[in-house]
C-alpha cells in the first residue's frame, strides 16, 4: 500500500494507513487485468457511487497527436467528469501538456500537426477535433492558464474585461459586473478593489496569477486548463491558488497539469498518470495515491523512477 506524504487538511488523506477508509475507490476497466500489469491506455471508467454522481464532460477516445512524423501521444482515452478536478501528472517529456492543449486546438497555431481519434465535449456531444474552420467556437468554451503568471500590459481592471470585450459585451453596467465577479471568485477582489486603474505588473506573482485565473473564467467557460501555474510561486501563493481552484470547482470542470505528486495528492479528485505519451493508468486520486494498479504509477509517485 502506497500512502502519499499530504498536508492534514479537511477532506483529505493522511501519511498514515489508518486513516484511510478501504474499499472506497470503486473502478472498471474496459480491459480486465491483474495489479501492476495494466497495459497502456486501456480505457478507464469511474463508477459513480452514491454521495459522488459523475457526469462526463470531456470524453477522450483514441487520442493521438502527430508533430510530423513524431507520435507524441499514443491512443489516449480517458472520461474527464463535470465540476471535478482532474490531475494529469508524470515526469517531463511524457506529454502532459500536450495532452492540455489538444482540448483548445492551441497545436493549431503551429504547422504540421495531426490530430487522430476524438474529443466529444457535453452536454452538446460535438467533437472538438471535427471543427475545421472557426476555432473560436471551441476556444470560448475553455479558459487557460499558463506555468508562468502572464498578466497583460493592461489595468487590472482591462486584463479581466478584455476577454469579455472580445466576446461582444460593450455595456460598462455589465463589465462592471462580471470583472467583479470574476475578482471574487478568483479570491482577490478585496485585495485590488480599490486600484483596478492600477497597472497589473504592480501585483505580487500569486496575485498576477489569481488575476490570469479571473481573467480565464470571466467568460464562463466550460472546462479551466491549467499547465503548473503554481510551479513560479512560493509556497503561500502556492496554497491560495490550491484552495482557489477547490473552490472554483463547484462552478467549472478543471484539468491541471502538475509536477507535483503531493499538489495533485491534495487537490485532485481523479489523477491520470502519463508516461512517454501513453496514459498508464487513471483513477480517483485517493486509489492512485493509497493503492495504485501499476508498477510504474507506484515507482513516480514514491519518487523511485530509475
Amino acid at each position: 500500500m502506497i500512502i502519499a506524504e499530504t498536508e492534514t487538511k479537511k477532506g483529505k488523506y493522511e501519511g498514515s494507513s489508518s486513516s484511510i477508509p478501504s474499499g472506497t475507490a470503486e473502478y472498471r476497466e474496459s480491459e480486465k487485468a491483474s495489479s501492476g500489469s495494466q497495459k497502456p491506455n486501456q480505457e478507464y471508467e469511474i463508477i459513480s457511487r452514491k454521495e459522488d454522481e459523475l457526469r462526463v464532460k470531456l470524453d477522450v477516445k483514441n487520442l493521438s497527436f502527430y508533430y510530423g512524423k513524431n507520435q507524441i501521444l499514443k491512443n489516449i482515452s480517458v472520461k474527464i467528469y463535470e465540476k471535478k478536478i482532474t490531475a494529469v501528472i508524470g515526469p517531463s517529456g511524457c506529454g502532459k501538456t500536450t495532452f492540455l492543449r489538444c482540448f483548445n486546438r492551441m497545436h493549431d497555431l503551429y504547422s504540421d500537426i495531426k490530430y487522430e481519434g476524438e474529443i466529444i465535449i457535453y452536454p452538446d456531444g460535438k467533437n472538438i477535433l471535427s471543427e475545421k474552420k472557426n476555432l473560436n467556437i471551441i476556444r470560448r468554451r475553455f479558459g487557460m492558464v499558463f506555468q508562468k503568471p502572464n498578466p497583460f500590459p493592461k489595468s487590472i481592471y482591462e486584463n479581466v474585461a478584455y476577454g469579455l470585450r472580445i466576446n461582444g459585451i460593450k455595456s460598462k453596467e455589465e463589465l462592471d459586473e462580471r470583472v467583479e465577479k470574476a475578482l471574487k471568485m478568483a479570491a482577490l477582489w478585496e485585495e485590488v478593489k480599490d486600484k483596478l486603474k492600477e497597472n497589473a505588473y504592480k501585483l505580487s506573482g500569486g496575485q498576477q496569477q489569481r488575476l490570469c485565473i479571473a481573467r480565464a473564467i470571466a467568460t464562463e467557460p466550460d472546462v479551466l486548463l491549467l499547465d503548473e501555474p503554481t510551479s513560479a510561486l512560493d509556497p503561500v501563493s502556492t496554497a491560495k491558488i490550491e484552495e482557489l481552484l477547490v473552490e472554483l470547482k463547484k462552478n467549472i470542470t478543471i484539468i491541471i497539469v502538475t509536477h507535483s505528486p503531493r499538489q495533485a495528492a491534495r487537490i485532485s479528485d481523479f489523477t491520470m498518470f502519463m508516461y512517454f505519451g501513453e496514459l498508464i493508468e487513471y483513477d480517483r486520486t485517493q486509489k492512485i495515491f493509497v493503492n495504485p494498479s501499476n508498477k510504474l504509477t507506484e515507482k513516480y509517485i514514491v519518487g523511485a523512477f530509475d
